[in-house]
Parts: structure tokens; C-alpha cells; sequence
């Protein structure tokens, strides 16, 4: 009788795990304040990223913004917005509101991009098709667009652009980057909510756990080991404002200037 009463305690437990809602930290009006020059005249993805979708994109990776204690999933959803904003930023340095009030303004890359097509087997590029930065993540490359679509159940090989034209595809593609470790880089998932733990290599590499090095994971090619940037800061300026918003702390290492790029 014990064992049974402890394998039903388990399976509700799981139950309320897999059921939470992010919904509770970050209410329709929270996010409109986050991102509140989104839907801007002049912002190419106005109108596109709205928070059903992004609540309807949630649902599909349950630990996001569920694992840990409440300060622990305020700040992921803080980092994931922070990140994903400054990839999609139209904000200047006088912008209305300060430069970290304009994320969310393009949904897709902006110019005249490549094709970014690079040889794969396993994800080969479909004839006539683009794998451009598109989403709130810019997911790039056609073995990323091929591995989303694949955890997702869409088939964006042959339709990247649905990542630009449905906005709960797009939030979903982003989720997925952020949820999936990429050996030998953890994911950023694992990294804000303190469940990675740097290796003797990260170690020498002053690879720390904090934001930084979510920044890391993301464009440290570009931006780690070379000091103070722009890129960089702008990062951090957006996760310190939405921090603020949601009433935590942001913790340290919050760059990743001395941070050595993963493999």
C-alpha cells in the first residue's frame, strides 16, 4: 500500500509539474511592459509577436520557466527575453524609453542575407530556400532550422519562412535554442537555472555560470574575449531592465569578456 501511495504522490506531482503555467509570472499586461515598443510604426515584426503565442509556445518545452523556485524561473524568463530582444532590437541609443524598451521589432534578419546554406546529410538545404536569421532567437543555418522543425514537428527545411509568418512557430524555434544543450555547449536552459556545472576546460576558459555566458553560447565567436562591446552590453542592458521589471535580482557574471568561445 505504501509503494502505491508513493507511485500516485509521484505521477500527481509530475502531473502538476508538466501543468504549470508561466502565465502566472508573466501576466498579458508584464509582458506588454517588457516589450512595449514591439508593436511600433516603425518596427517590421508590428503586430507579429503577440503573448498568446508566446504563452502557446511554452506549452510545448514544460520547463521553461517552471524549474526551480519562483526567483529562479522569473529570472529565465527575464534571460530568454533579454537574449531574444537584442537579436531582434530597433532601439538607438536615444530611443523613446531607453534603447532596452525596442526588442521585438523585426522578426526576421534584416538586409540582403545569404542563403545560409552550409553541406549537410542530415538536413540538406531544399532547392530555392533561404535559412536566414528569422524568429525571436535569428535561428540561422539550415541544420538548425532542420533540428527545430524536427523537435517541433514541422518541416522547416522546406518552409523556413513559416518562422517568419507564424508567430507561435517562431516563438517555438527560439525555445528550442534555448532548451538544447549543443555539445559542447550547455543550453541556456540548464545554464539560469543552475543546473550546469563548468568542466575542467570551461574552468580554463573562464567559462562561468551566469548570463555571460548564455551570451556565449549564442554569438561568443563575436562577442567573448574581447572585452567590454556593444553587442555584449546591449545584451546585458536588456536582462538588467527586465530583471527590474520582474522584481529579481540578474546575479553575477553578467558578461563574458574574458570568456574563451566554446569549441
Amino acid at each position: 500500500m505504501r509503494l502505491l501511495v508513493l507511485g500516485l504522490f509521484s505521477v500527481l506531482c509530475l502531473k502538476c509539474v508538466l501543468s504549470q503555467n508561466i502565465s502566472s509570472l508573466i501576466s498579458k499586461n508584464l509582458f506588454e511592459r517588457i516589450l512595449v515598443h514591439r508593436n511600433d510604426a516603425a518596427c517590421g515584426a508590428k503586430g507579429f509577436y503577440t503573448y498568446e503565442a508566446f504563452i502557446t509556445a511554452t506549452k510545448t518545452f514544460a520547463a521553461f520557466g517552471t524549474t526551480g523556485d519562483t526567483n529562479t524561473r522569473n529570472k529565465e524568463i527575464a534571460a530568454f527575453l533579454a537574449q531574444t530582444s537584442h537579436e531582434t532590437t530597433g532601439g538607438w541609443a536615444t530611443a523613446p524609453d531607453g534603447p532596452y524598451s525596442w526588442g521585438y521589432c523585426y522578426k526576421q534578419e534584416q538586409g540582403s542575407p545569404g542563403d545560409y546554406c552550409a553541406s549537410s546529410q542530415q538536413w540538406p538545404c531544399a532547392p530555392g530556400k533561404k535559412y536566414f536569421g528569422r524568429g525571436p532567437i535569428q535561428i540561422s543555418y539550415n541544420y538548425n532550422y532542420g533540428a527545430a522543425g524536427s523537435a517541433i514537428g514541422v518541416n522547416l527545411l522546406n518552409n523556413p519562412d513559416l518562422v517568419a509568418n507564424d508567430a507561435v512557430v517562431s516563438f517555438k524555434t527560439a525555445l528550442w535554442f534555448w532548451m538544447t544543450a549543443q555539445q559542447p555547449k550547455p543550453s541556456a536552459h540548464d545554464v539560469i537555472t543552475g543546473r550546469w556545472s563548468p568542466s575542467v576546460a570551461d574552468s580554463a576558459a573562464g567559462r562561468v555560470p551566469g548570463f555571460g555566458v548564455i551570451t556565449n553560447i549564442i554569438n561568443g565567436g563575436m562577442e567573448c574575449n574581447s572585452g567590454s562591446n556593444a553587442l555584449m552590453d546591449n545584451r546585458i542592458g536588456f536582462y538588467r531592465r527586465y530583471c527590474q521589471i520582474l522584481g529579481v535580482d540578474p546575479g553575477n557574471n553578467l558578461d563574458c569578456a574574458n570568456q574563451r568561445p566554446f569549441g
